[in-house]
């Protein structure tokens, strides 16, 4: 049986260098979920690649026929953005493994939808100083830079994230991605253990 690494943690804590990394070195044959949103898609994504990009009705039409396995919906600066995953045939825990980045919410769901017993929680922390600037390096690069909306996702954070739902999600290990190489390394054994993947 298949499991599902579910990486989360506050924005900016390197969450999506974490992942592409994991990817890349393929040492488990992780399989990507590629989650669905409404938001506008930024300057070096592509569609089904980091997102399905989709608009309203595409979600509604989704959430009609039962297919949504977890959904958010941020009320931005710049209107609805709803992130949300979907039982669109990607995952088969029959044959394989998979790898995906949410929230704690979303974790949740998934873990309800899918069990437990199935879940690989991965949460990546990170000093809130060094999220901040990471956060405003990476808004200034895009050809209309959001900043009202990086402070209202960096701020909605500290409750998405707090301590006690941490603890009602049953997530007893962290990772502190100061150092990338270390965190990868530490992160990699863990899986490894979850997975029952010889730690090479």
């Amino acid at each position: 049986m298949g499991k599902i690494v579910y990486l989360m943690g506050k924005s900016s804590t390197g969450k999506d260098t974490i992942y592409r990394n994991l990817l890349a070195e393929n040492r488990f044959d992780l399989q990507k979920i590629i989650p669905y949103t409404t938001r506008p898609i930024r300057i070096k994504e592509s569609n089904g690649v980091q997102y399905f990009f989709t608009d309203e009705a595409g979600y509604k039409e989704l959430l009609d026929s039962g297919r949504v396995i977890e959904h958010r919906t941020y009320n931005t600066y710049h209107g609805l953005w709803r992130y949300f995953t979907v039982d669109d045939g990607q995952i088969d825990l029959d044959a394989k493994n998979y790898i995906c980045i949410g929230t704690l919410e979303s974790y949740e769901s998934t873990k309800a939808y899918f069990g437990a017993e199935n879940m690989v929680p991965v949460l990546i922390e990170l000093d809130d100083g060094a999220r901040l600037q990471r956060a405003l390096d990476r808004e200034r690069k895009q050809s209309e830079p959001k900043y009202e909306e990086m402070c209202r996702r960096f701020l909605a954070d500290s409750e998405d994230f707090a301590e006690e739902k941490i603890v009602q999600a049953g997530i007893t290990r962290r990772f502190y991605n100061e150092n990338l190489e270390q965190c990868l390394k530490e992160i990699d054994t863990y899986i490894a253990k979850e997975l029952g993947v010889a730690d090479t």
